[in-house]
């Protein structure tokens, strides 16, 4: 049998309204249905876009109005800053480094209470009670670093450029070849050596403003090295190393990053602080973005200033490391390296002085390496005692993980007994063994005085 025909509920619904409806409702239904007019409904509104399509609405004028003005004025800001670069490149001798232009993200204020920084005319230079050193202590310390330094002077990247500089001459007269044609690396096109080298320029009367963008493209290429020696970077201005660090700290992985610290940064830190025996601000400010890579920092300006740095250097170096907040694994590899450095230097006991005070949660091995770092110095039989420096290390050493020390007492108890400091000594007894031991510490130390 054929299926039967499915009734859709709309048509069954009219079906039955036509069917039960009355006979006298339909008529008269049909006699009203065309008497009375159909409500008017309301006009449709239309938008100001449909009516005329060429115009836009209030709010969009507004914006596009707004963003006329923004245009205008960068536009008139940058054809000030043209005149200026003109003025400055017809009139080098009047250039003006005004820290009121310096507009950046960071502003690092020195307090006048510091008891590590004193800053003057936007130099940083660091106390003398920071460093706890007198003349002849300086002059000790200075001797016994002379001693430990057989390296010879010290090459600086001005050097290495010059290098470079004289290599590319000799390659031009076809005397040698280059150490890029030897590592099969292709010659760079004479069009990037020119754009390069007019940066280098610009970098060199670079006060504020935006870097160009040829620059920033930098820590992309492969052989970025060679690229930044064509800007010259031994002549650039303060305030270009402190935009470049932010360039390469951010953009940089940390192997690369610490190359650009330990030849460029560190380079112009120091030359910086032996003619000026200060540092300007804006190099402070770079070494500040510096520590954004720790690893980097650590391995490309703190280790290498432990080895052959003067006690200013590390004095505001360290500086630095008291201001910011580093994480506790890189600063426990640091100070396990610092340990392990088997000739004493200054700067070495002013770094791990200060890594002490930040009061971290140290591994067992990195505390065994301090220890082991101070026992060594039984063997040491100078003529001359060791510096305030070292005491001042080692009471804050014991200031902080005492209470990790209770195998190593026995230990320290030998190297006080050699190396007697009559101020600091004592508070190192009392801090390892209690109040007795220091009465008794000032007792001798005051029948000592009685009997001179």
């Amino acid at each position: 049998m054929p299926k039967a025909k499915k009734i859709r509920a709309a048509a069954l619904s009219r079906n039955q309204a036509a069917r039960h409806e009355p006979l006298g409702q339909a008529i008269h239904d049909d006699t009203n249905r065309n008497k009375y007019a159909k409500p008017m409904r309301a006009p449709k509104q239309t938008s100001a876009e449909e009516e005329q399509p060429g115009l836009l609405d209030e709010r969009s004028s507004q914006k596009i109005l707004q963003l006329s003005r923004q245009q205008q004025l960068e536009i008139q800001l940058e054809e000030q800053r043209r005149r200026q670069q003109q003025k400055m490149s017809a009139h080098p001798d009047q250039m003006d480094s005004d820290d009121e232009e310096f507009e950046e993200e960071e502003h690092i204020i020195v307090d006048e209470e510091d008891d590590y920084l004193i800053q003057d005319n936007g130099y940083v230079t660091v106390s003398e009670s920071a460093m706890g050193l007198s003349k002849e202590d300086e002059a000790l310390v200075a001797s016994m670093m002379s001693n430990n330094n057989t390296t010879g002077e010290r090459r600086t990247l001005a050097d290495m450029i010059l290098e470079k500089i004289a290599e590319k001459e000799a390659e031009k007269r076809g005397d040698f070849m280059s150490n890029e044609q030897e590592q099969g690396l292709p010659p760079l096109p004479p069009k990037v050596v020119e754009v390069y080298t007019e940066i280098g320029k610009i970098l060199s009367r670079y006060t504020s403003g935006k870097l160009p963008k040829a620059f920033k493209v930098i820590p992309s290429l492969s052989n970025w090295e060679e690229v930044l020696y064509l800007t010259r970077p031994d002549l650039w201005t303060p305030q270009a190393m402190f935009a470049a660090t932010r360039i390469f700290a951010s953009n940089l992985n940390p192997k690369m990053a610490q190359r650009f610290y330990n030849l460029v940064l560190l380079d112009a830190v120091r030359s910086d602080i032996q003619t000026h025996k200060k540092l300007n601000y804006h190099y402070y400010a770079a070494l500040n973005k510096s520590v954004y890579k720790p690893a980097a920092f650590f391995k490309g300006i703190l280790l290498p200033l432990a080895k052959e740095a003067t006690l200013r250097e590390a004095a505001i170096v360290a500086s630095v490391l008291q201001r910011v907040s580093i994480p506790s694994h890189h600063s426990a590899v640091a100070l396990h390296k610092l340990a392990q450095s088997t000739d004493y230097t200054g700067a070495a006991s002013i770094f791990i002085k200060t890594l002490l005070q930040k009061k971290y949660s140290l591994p067992v091995p990195v505390i065994g390496s301090l220890v082991q770092h101070f026992s060594s110095f039984l063997n040491y039989d100078g003529e001359d005692p060791l510096p305030v420096l070292w005491h001042q290390a080692l009471l804050v050493f014991v200031q902080r993980y005492k209470h990790e020390l209770q195998d190593s007492r026995e230990v320290l108890r030998k190297v006080m007994k050699k190396h007697f400091h009559a101020k600091i000594t004592p508070e190192i007894r009392r801090e390892l063994f209690g109040a007795a031991a220091w009465k008794d510490e000032r007792k001798l130390a005051d029948g000592e005085s009685m009997v001179l």
